[in-house]
């Protein structure tokens, strides 16, 4: 049986934010049942349709990786009760059809999304507006379990590490049911 790959989309752009070390403990978590590989695409240039076909080299770099993945882990930052400007320009140009002949990418690709953030919130009305952007886009999207931790700072090391003292067990949670809803969709 073939390897399940799923592509994490890091809705922060940071070096090394709070999303991209939670993606990074959940493709510890699978990685004896799938290969987690983290999207870069801070080369992506702005959504322009003056320049929307041939696609840039960024645009059809990253289409290529969606094209093959066999689903995609969101991990969205909430920024003013939204998710970033980068992942909404990101999502834009993989909407987009690839050529006349050629469909989006993101169509009937499983999904699901996580968020932690230093807050409160958890990310989740961010979260909330992203499940119905890619709902839209006809994406097949686990809404539950979905995962936001509050207080990230309190599951911290001494090195500002993420250690998810208390939120590891339902990210090992997420990770199980959406290998389970993966395996469902591909069949």
């Amino acid at each position: 049986m073939k390897r399940m790959k799923i592509t994490a989309i890091i809705g922060s752009l940071r070096r090394n934010s709070f999303h991209r070390q939670l993606a990074l403990v959940a493709k510890e978590l699978l990685k004896e049942e799938a290969d987690l590989e983290i999207l870069e695409y801070a080369d992506v240039p702005f959504l322009n349709q003056d320049y929307e076909y041939p696609a840039p080299a960024a645009v059809s770099r990253v289409r290529k990786i969606i094209q093959i993945s066999d689903a995609l882990w969101f991990f969205s930052p909430e920024y003013n009760h939204f998710f970033s400007g980068a992942l909404k320009n990101l999502i834009d140009w993989l909407s987009r059809p690839i050529s006349e002949d050629e469909p989006q990418v993101l169509k009937g690709k499983p999904a699901t999304v996580s968020g932690i953030t230093p807050g409160i919130s958890g990310t989740l009305i961010a979260q909330d507006h992203l499940v119905s952007l890619i709902s839209l886009l006809n994406m097949q999207v686990m809404n539950q379990p979905r995962l936001a931790i509050p207080s990230a700072l309190q599951q911290l090391d001494q090195n500002g590490e993420l250690v998810l003292s208390t939120s590891l067990p339902l990210l090992e949670k997420q990770a199980n049911e959406f290998l389970n809803f993966v395996k469902k969709n591909q069949q």
